[in-house]
């Protein structure tokens, strides 16, 4: 029986691994182990623990890291520390890790530094700020890839890694989206208490690297969609440098009628409210990933997302107000020309995920990493 641990630190990542767990929980060859850490455990953010606990997997551990947002060094060094200790009990054959968090780091440093294999989901991308460097150096300490297309393998080949390392399997919350389970949108509304019958979604993240002006931009943001009509669900930010900003200016529409403000929504009830939204409009990958699926126009402000929104049906704009309130104006008559150009699979990375973990092979990759010359 293998252990497999996987690692997760925010709404977002659990929403794309959730599926992964849940498909190994039933097998009888994986023992499954979860490492609950980050946002999940922060009243502010909602305490998202309670969305996990609610899947009633059976081996959870939480473990509360944070510091503040202004020291996410000290972040990653709390995480290490922790997840060390958990690992020298659990004994895990494997770590599975997400994205581009500073927990995701950690992950492959405490699996790198102990002999232990590490598996990175959606590596090889690429986005703007402080995210893509993690996500680089985080592929780099790995040992297997999971990607979610073709060009993402291509940039990990290019970072040196080994091809028969890499598998593609898409983005997981692809197999969410297109789920049966997910609620009806009545549910979800009365489950909010949302009463609009049009509403856009904001979900609007610091940038860490642009932290000296992100009061400013926040501001700017403000400004726009207090001058607007549309009604709004907006979701708080995740706990990056600069959150701050953000948390204190959604004070200024919270006596405004056409806003709901949420600390977190659930992710099956997110989808559904994405899904029928009339757009999304921050600086989210739900706007990269999750809104082009749906058909759902695109607003995209600065540079978070920079070289991931490129296709048509994104409206890219700066952190002017005047350019935000522009795009506004022609949102309701944009027209969607296109789905996801790079596309992020087919819905079925769990199957996908269970057929990689139970080949032998993967089991043979050598812990001492190789670098492969193009």
């Amino acid at each position: 029986m293998k252990k497999i641990l996987f690692l997760t630190g925010t709404r977002a990542d659990f929403g794309k691994i959730k599926a992964l767990i849940s498909i190994l929980e039933n097998k009888n060859e994986f023992e499954v182990f979860l490492f609950v850490t980050g946002m999940h455990l922060q009243e502010e953010y909602g305490y998202t623990l309670i969305e996990i606990e609610r899947c009633n997997f059976k081996n959870i551990h939480t473990f509360a890291n944070h510091t503040n947002e202004a020291t996410m060094d000290l972040t990653l060094a709390k995480t290490i520390e922790g997840l060390s200790s958990y690992c020298k009990k659990a004994k895990p054959d494997v770590i599975i890790v997400h994205g581009d968090r500073v927990e995701t780091l950690a992950g492959a440093i405490v699996g790198s530094l102990n002999n232990i294999l590490v598996a990175h989901i959606e590596g090889g991308e690429v986005s703007g700020t402080i995210d893509e460097l993690i996500r680089h150096a985080t592929s780099k300490m790995c040992h297997i890839h999971f990607v979610s297309n073709k060009k993402a393998k291509k940039r990990l080949i290019q970072m040196g890694e080994i091809p028969n390392s890499i598998y593609t399997i898409g983005s997981p919350d692809i197999d969410i989206m297109f789920s049966n389970n997910l609620p009806n949108l009545q549910t979800v509304k009365k489950y909010y208490d949302i009463n609009f019958d049009k509403y856009a979604i904001v979900m609007f993240h610091p940038v860490t690297t642009e932290f000296k002006n992100m009061e400013q931009y926040t501001t700017n943001f403000i400004n726009a969609l207090q001058k607007d009509t549309h009604n709004y669900i907006v979701v708080f930010p995740n706990n990056d440098l600069g959150s701050r900003h953000i948390i204190e200016a959604y004070k200024k529409l919270k006596k405004n009628s056409r806003f709901r403000i949420f600390p977190s929504l659930r992710f099956e009830y997110f989808l559904i409210l994405l899904k029928n939204a009339q757009f999304i409009i921050g600086n989210s990958s739900a706007g990269i990933r999750e809104a082009p699926y749906y058909e759902i126009p695109v607003i995209n402000i600065g540079t978070r997302q920079q070289n991931r929104a490129i296709h048509n049906d994104i409206i890219n704009v700066n952190y002017e107000t005047t350019s935000i309130l522009k795009a506004l104006k022609n949102i309701d008559t944009h027209t969607i020309t296109s789905t996801n150009e790079e596309g992020f699979g087919k819905g079925n990375s769990a199957q996908l995920f269970l057929e990689s973990l139970s080949n032998k092979d993967i089991w043979q990759l050598n812990h001492q990493k190789q670098f492969k010359d193009l």
